[in-house]
């Protein structure tokens, strides 16, 4: 049996000649050194630490060697390997510190700059308006209701006591909804005032009834200063035994008082509506002079003219044979109703000019009103 081989060489090696070492730790180096990125480091450093890198299939030709040949090798390879480790921590480090700098400075936010750049949004005032009115009135034990945009004549003139030859119920007031022919004997319309949600709360309800109907209506109106074919109504019906006119007026100065302020008062001018009977304009105290500018030239109002007071809407008792239209027995009960345009009402109250503001979109006009809710 022959004598282990003592004088074995392990340069004798290819993988293991000092120079191959010195070039494979070179190209690890100068590859860990080119990477200009993170992602790029991981490339390399899969390509000269992985199981598969050169100076990995080097360490395991060591396993070939004799045992007095295996230290120097392992020595020569370990200490390759160990700066390969070095150089790429240190890569990694400059590459992180590198990233880190980029992000503060790309994604920085100056907090030196105004809060308010982007202005805050606003909720529309007709909006915000409609809504306080029903909270007024959700307050005192009423209930809001809802009905179709579009509705049967019925429902919006004969119900109310409208009559077929009524100057509403012409094309010069009314937009009617054409059939599937196109003619315009449908039967349906847009509905000209928020009385026709009225009329459905006394059919789907039993007495007593308390409601209020906020909505869009519609009138052939040229749009102008004071003027616009699509506008916003709030009607108020109440039907219960033993109403009077005395409930109607307290419920109105209830009204201008929470919108207007403390001191606010209306009263009623006999007129004519056909469903109502008797009939009433309700006219409240001018919220501006309060009545002062009254026979006053020293202190003229140019909101009332110095009348010392501004209309405001159309109200009265329910007429009886609108009751009787919605099965409700009028010798046992009684109503009031009355209603007016939220665009009038917020023309008072924020001293609007132009109604055409209300409808054209301009942000300027809402962003001041906020989001008020």
């Amino acid at each position: 049996m022959s004598a282990p081989n003592k004088s074995y060489d392990p340069v004798e090696v290819e993988a293991l000649k000092p120079e191959e070492i010195e070039r494979m730790r070179d190209e690890a180096l100068a590859a860990f050194a080119a990477a200009d990125s993170l992602e790029a480091l991981a490339h390399a450093k899969s390509a000269h630490t992985s199981g598969t890198s050169p100076l990995s299939l080097a360490n395991r030709e060591i396993g070939a060697l004799p045992p007095q040949a295996k230290a120097e090798a392992g020595k020569r390879v370990g200490q390759a390997r160990a700066a390969v480790g070095r150089a790429l921590a240190t890569r990694q480090t400059e590459l992180e510190a590198e990233r880190d700098a980029r992000v503060l400075v790309e994604e920085a936010v100056d907090v030196t700059l105004p809060h308010d750049r982007v202005p805050a949004g606003a909720r529309h005032p007709l909006t915000t308006l409609s809504e306080r009115i029903e909270d007024v009135f959700v307050a005192m034990g009423y209930e809001v209701a809802e009905g179709p945009q579009a509705e049967a004549e019925w429902f919006n003139f004969d119900a109310l006591n409208i009559g077929p030859d009524h100057p509403a119920r012409g094309e010069h007031d009314t937009f009617f909804v054409q059939d599937a022919d196109g003619g315009a004997d449908s039967g349906v319309v847009l509905r000209t005032h928020t009385s026709p949600v009225q009329i459905r709360s006394l059919i789907d309800r039993e007495p007593p009834v308390y409601v209020i109907c906020p909505g869009r209506v519609y009138r052939t109106d040229e749009l102008d200063a004071t003027h616009t074919p699509v506008f916003h109504q709030v009607e108020l019906l109440a039907v219960d035994e033993g109403l009077t006119m005395a409930d109607l007026k307290g419920t109105l100065d209830h009204m201008v008082q929470a919108l207007f302020g403390e001191g606010m008062k209306t009263r009623l001018r006999p007129n004519f509506f056909p469903f109502t009977e008797p009939s009433a304009e309700m006219d409240m105290v001018c919220y501006v002079c309060r009545g002062e500018s009254v026979g006053n030239p020293d202190r003229p109002c140019r909101t009332c003219s110095s009348e010392g007071w501004i209309e405001l809407g159309g109200c009265g008792m329910v007429n009886p044979k609108v009751l009787t239209a919605c099965g409700v027995d009028p010798s046992r009960y009684s109503g009031f109703a009355f209603g007016f345009g939220i665009e009038r009402m917020l023309m008072f109250r924020h001293n609007v000019e132009d109604m055409r503001d209300m409808v054209e979109g301009d942000v300027r006009f809402t962003r001041p009103f906020g989001m008020e809710i």
